[in-house]
């Protein structure tokens, strides 16, 4: 009936003397918004020109870019392409992430903040700092327009002022920022902070703003609802939907006196997807294709009255690489210039694209320093001048917790206290404590001065026991090392890292299965104090089961002092005196993956002595399979922990994963490992004689506490068999 009158009053727009104007309003709707799309594809297939847009959330996200100059179909292909999940969940590539949260900030199943002494609930499940970005790279050609009346189409955007339920009408400044506030789904997306007012998405007072509409002087107004429906009585099954349902009354009602606004109303059917169904976006454009093409009689009668079409720009996503002439910072109280442009790893001169930006930006994002990070060039004379408006973090501190088991350090909790500018502007202070069979704890004090050379303090105490070969015989040892560091490191690109410090190390070997007595026995309870220096490079895109990257991890210690002669009175018969030494020890790795699914990983490691042998505390023992050794334990499988020892050894690991399910992270994996172990393995001139090799069948999950592994492991150099077993993240 509304399609009949509506061809009846087409006519009397014939009369009139100007071109009839039509404004488009899109609503919200999450992933339901996608049938916008395929009305705009029909609306262009019948050279209807839109003269004016105006939507809320995901319908001001849609009518934002064809406001801009992208066709429908270009604006298709991107919501196609894009992973909006991952976009969703701020995840960051972990090359993008600063050295020592790759290092100490990938262990943790739950993060809390910690505001004004207790502990907090985040404001939403993402910050949102990659959908603005995402939305600033596409819409970098119109970066310069700050009044959306002057865009190809002039366009208008709904928010919500959570401080006052009002409704705020976004017209002017940052489009992207603009977007992104109209769509901060609550619970979902962090608030947006703009011109001082605190808003979220616009659904909640005006899901399908036509009112607005009416107010530009327009014609005629097609509207695109594709809000759902009030539930029925046997869909109230939870306090969610309850709630739900309470929420959607005003926004329901709302629109539905919008509906008797606009001239011509489509309603795709898609009641059966929801505002997260993203996995159905290609279905979801065709329900808006099929609705719309049972209104081809009345776009194409409307596109006939339209003598006059503008012509629309070709919108192009930029990819061009421009030089950055001068980097402004505004916003900036805690951090410092060096700290931001560090992270950035941005110099004025160079030469960047959006998209690079964007990775950058997620580096300051990984830092979780920064609420959000506004961006937007200006033109200058040689290049372009990035004006970045960085709005700080005022959380300071976190609550960070973590599971693990594995068979030897047995069950463990980990607590982790986070907190950032304690004594400097850019310092962050990281205490793991874990509680359990095995107590031990990690302390990190870090200061980043970017690119400026940056230093630190950290001090670690861990235990286990274990059965070791102590000059040839089988003893179940108490192994014990408590050391303290002082370092200073330069960082490059947030993967390459250099430095030197100064380390004292207390370490405390001891049996009680010896001595008949049942008293302790000690091979060692000595102080040694040692200079290193390090190299490390980091570019994998997982800690654990990476899949693509390198890396690298090589170390020299000069062992210079220790009171082991001191004490050797009361040391076990046979202990050996401390001589000077020194120990080069290095790991390399790298994994690549075929076929989406099949993935190789190889790491190679060697240690060698230099100076001559002084006792076996500092021997390079090899065996297990845990990570988290400390001084010169290796993993190897099919051996047992510690069970190959000497002062040098060559090792090789061939690591075959393969990912049984497309949507599940389930793997199968074969790893083959091999190794020489020997006094000097470079003196006979091979490096292959009296190698020793382990294998290892195993099946492994990523949850949400980390990884879960069951192994099965052996080896033919002896009988033995091996079931290994881990549970949570390594620490």
């Amino acid at each position: 009936m509304r399609k009949l009158l509506l061809l009846l009053f087409l006519p009397t727009l014939m009369l009139s003397q100007n071109q009839p104007k039509i404004g488009l309003v899109l609503s919200g709707g999450g992933a339901k918004g996608f049938a916008h799309i395929g009305v705009l594809k029909e609306l262009e297939k019948s050279g209807l020109q839109v003269d004016y847009i105006g939507g809320t959330s995901m319908g001001a996200i849609v009518g934002g870019l064809y406001a801009s100059g992208y066709s429908a179909n270009q604006i298709e292909e991107i919501v196609l392409n894009t992973d909006f999940v991952t976009l969703l969940q701020d995840k960051i590539s972990r090359r993008e992430k600063a050295l020592f949260s790759k290092e100490h900030g990938e262990k943790y199943a739950i993060t809390l903040p910690i505001k004004g002494g207790s502990i907090g609930l985040p404001l939403g499940l993402s910050k949102g700092q990659n959908v603005l970005n995402y939305l600033t790279e596409l819409l970098a050609p119109v970066d310069e327009i700050n009044d959306f009346s002057k865009l190809p189409i002039p366009f208008y955007c709904i928010a919500t002022n959570i401080e006052t339920g009002g409704e705020e009408i976004l017209e002017k400044g940052s489009l992207p920022l603009a977007l992104r506030a109209s769509a901060a789904f609550p619970s979902l997306l962090n608030p947006v902070e703009i011109n001082g007012k605190l808003l979220v998405d616009g659904g909640v007072v005006n899901n399908f703003p036509v009112d607005i509409m009416r107010k530009k002087n327009l014609d005629l107004i097609i509207g695109v609802s594709v809000q759902g429906q009030l539930l029925k009585r046997e869909e109230l099954s939870s306090i969610a939907s309850l709630l739900m349902q309470i929420v959607n009354f005003q926004m329901y009602k709302k629109s539905d006196e919008q509906t008797r606004l606009v001239n011509v109303f489509l309603r795709p059917d898609i009641l059966e997807y929801s505002v997260i169904s993203f996995d159905k976006k290609g279905e979801i454009i065709g329900k808006g294709i099929e609705k719309a093409k049972t209104y081809k009689v009345v776009f194409d009668s409307i596109a006939k009255l339209q003598l006059h079409k503008k012509k629309r720009p070709v919108l192009k996503l930029s990819k061009e690489k421009f030089q950055i002439d001068r980097v402004i910072i505004k916003g900036n109280k805690n951090y410092t210039i060096n700290n931001i442009l560090g992270k950035l790893q941005l110099t004025e001169g160079d030469s960047v694209s959006y998209k690079d930006i964007s990775k950058k930006i997620n580096t300051l994002t990984a830092s979780k320093n920064f609420k959000r990070v506004d961006y937007h060039f200006e033109k200058s004379f040689q290049g372009k001048r990035l004006v970045l408006t960085v709005k700080e973090e005022e959380i300071q501190s976190y609550l960070r917790f973590g599971l693990h088991y594995d068979l030897l350090y047995k069950s463990a909790v980990l607590l982790n206290y986070n907190y950032k500018k304690l004594f400097l502007q850019n310092d962050e202070l990281s205490v793991d404590l874990g509680i359990g069979d095995k107590i031990r704890y990690d302390f990190q004090y870090f200061v980043d001065n970017g690119l400026a050379p940056s230093y630190g303090f950290k001090s670690r105490y861990n235990t286990f026991n274990s059965d070791f070969l102590f000059d040839n015989n089988l003893i179940n040892i108490r192994y014990a090392d408590f050391s303290n560091a002082f370092y200073l490191q330069t960082t490059m690109d947030k993967k390459f890292a250099i430095g030197v410090g100064l380390e004292h190390k207390n370490i405390k070997v001891s049996s009680e299965n010896i001595l008949t007595s049942g008293q302790e026995t000690v091979f060692d309870f000595s102080n040694y104090v040692s200079g290193y220096s390090f190299l490390k490079l980091d570019t994998y895109n997982k800690r654990m089961f990476p899949t693509e990257g390198f890396y690298a991890d090589i170390g020299f210690k000069w062992f210079v002092w220790s009171d082991r002669n001191h004490r050797l009175s009361k040391l076990a018969v046979g202990s050996d005196p401390f001589r000077q030494f020194s120990q080069v020890k290095g790991t390399l790795g790298f994994a690549t993956t075929f076929y989406k699914k099949l993935t190789f990983q190889y790491i190679s490691e060697a240690g060698f002595t230099l100076g001559k042998k002084s006792s076996q505390m500092f021997d390079f023992r090899l065996g297990g399979y845990n990570q988290n050794y400390i001084n010169n334990f290796t993993p190897f499988y099919g051996y047992d922990t510690g069970a190959l020892n000497d002062q040098s050894f060559l090792r090789s690991e061939f690591n075959f994963r393969y990912k049984v399910f497309n949507n599940y992270k389930h793997y199968a994996t074969f790893i083959a490992n091999y190794a020489r172990v020997e006094e000097n393995v470079f003196e006979r001139g091979s490096l292959f004689d009296n190698t020793k090799s382990g294998y290892a069948l195993g099946y492994s999950v990523e949850t949400l506490i980390g990884p879960v592994e069951l192994k099965y492991t052996w080896s033919p150099d002896h009988s033995k068999k091996y079931w290994l077993f881990n549970l949570g993240f390594w620490f």
